[in-house]
């Protein structure tokens, strides 16, 4: 019951973020959607204990590749889909614990926040980044000379 709550949550955080972000009526379903799945992938991952970082790497590859596919169906820029779906999985709350215990000159609490805060926030960028290299390469015909270069084995063909 929990998983049900959060991923309605998350689709209307990621859907009230594209309505600040000024994004077209008729997407913000979809930006909402794209929210939710990442958010879901995130928390069952989380689940079966995986580590939070794979985990936000994984939901931020996979709310690229959706964007990627909205971006085509419904003719949007994918930026609009990739801001949306990645507000779930902001680390907001660590990043303020982390500035709460600055302030307060608790070091010793607030680097350990302050690093969680900066890997979270460089597996999303990953993700992303990782998301539209592999975008690259199938668009532009490298996967395919690759795939052909090579069969099933790995073994070069002649």
């Amino acid at each position: 019951m929990m998983l049900i709550e959060q991923m309605v949550v998350s689709f209307f955080a990621a859907a009230g973020f594209a309505i600040i972000f000024n994004v077209p009526r008729q997407v913000l379903f979809q930006c909402g959607t794209v929210g939710m799945i990442g958010w879901s992938l995130y928390r069952v991952l989380v689940l079966f204990t995986v580590d939070e970082v794979v985990a936000t790497l994984a939901a931020a590859a996979v709310v690229a590749v959706i964007s990627q596919i909205f971006a085509k169906w419904f003719r949007t820029p994918i930026i609009i889909f990739n801001v949306a779906g990645i507000i779930p999985l902001v680390p907001g709350g660590l990043a303020y614990d982390a500035m709460r215990h600055f302030v307060e000159n608790n070091y010793d609490v607030a680097i350990p926040y302050a690093a969680r805060v900066v890997m979270l926030s460089g597996a999303i960028a990953l993700g992303l980044v990782f998301s539209e290299i592999i975008n690259q390469m199938i668009r532009n015909g490298k996967w395919k000379k690759y795939h052909n270069k090579y069969d099933r084995k790995g073994l070069e063909r002649s």
